[in-house]
């Protein structure tokens, strides 16, 4: 493979790994490298299971967003709805997605179609995300989880979703992202 300035790529080898942290949700491991050169380094890896990201697209042609608060940054910020079955790492992702959509807004999809697949932060973990689009909406009861307890919901014009994205209220990159793909392949 050639990469900027035409020089050759090598993969850096793993000389020796650790786990440093490690919760339900996620596992911290510090590696040590040899790079191409020779040289030696560190790598602080956070290991998180993949999570689904699904695009609610209404018959009025409105996306529906969840606002929440986000406690590593203290702030409500308004973004897709998302996340991931950690007790069940093998759950088919259309699973999780319907499962996610019905937990946050009370959204059920007749049609789930997959979008694309995203790494959110690939220079710090090896988490991914699964993005899909959900048509045929029909509403019935969010049955939020305990640390969702403040979450809320609301459908927006597209029109208005660009405007936050725009105006910075809507920061989530996943979200901003899949809203990005959604637009490049004219699905919004």
């Amino acid at each position: 493979m050639i990469v900027a300035g035409g020089a050759a790529h090598h993969d850096i080898e793993t000389m020796a790994s650790r786990v440093v942290y490690e919760n339900r949700w996620m596992r911290v491991r510090e590696d040590a490298i040899r790079r191409a050169d020779g040289s030696d380094g560190i790598y602080g890896v956070v290991e998180k299971t993949d999570f689904v990201l699904i695009v609610p697209l209404d018959r009025e042609g409105r996306v529906h967003l969840v606002e929440q608060f986000r406690y590593p940054v203290r702030g409500r910020y308004w973004e897709f709805p998302q996340g991931s079955w950690e007790q069940q790492p093998d759950a088919a992702p259309h699973d999780v997605a319907r499962g996610e959509l019905r937990e946050e807004t009370g959204l059920d999809a007749a049609a789930l179609e997959e979008i694309g697949y995203l790494f959110p932060g690939y220079g710090y973990s090896n988490q991914g995300c699964r993005v899909f689009l959900a048509t045929g909406l029909g509403q019935g009861p969010a049955t939020l989880e305990h640390e969702e307890q403040d979450l809320i919901t609301a459908a927006f014009p597209v029109a208005a979703v660009v405007q936050m994205i725009c105006q910075g209220e809507i920061k989530d990159a996943a979200t901003v992202a899949a809203f990005g793909l959604l637009r490049l392949k004219g699905l919004l």
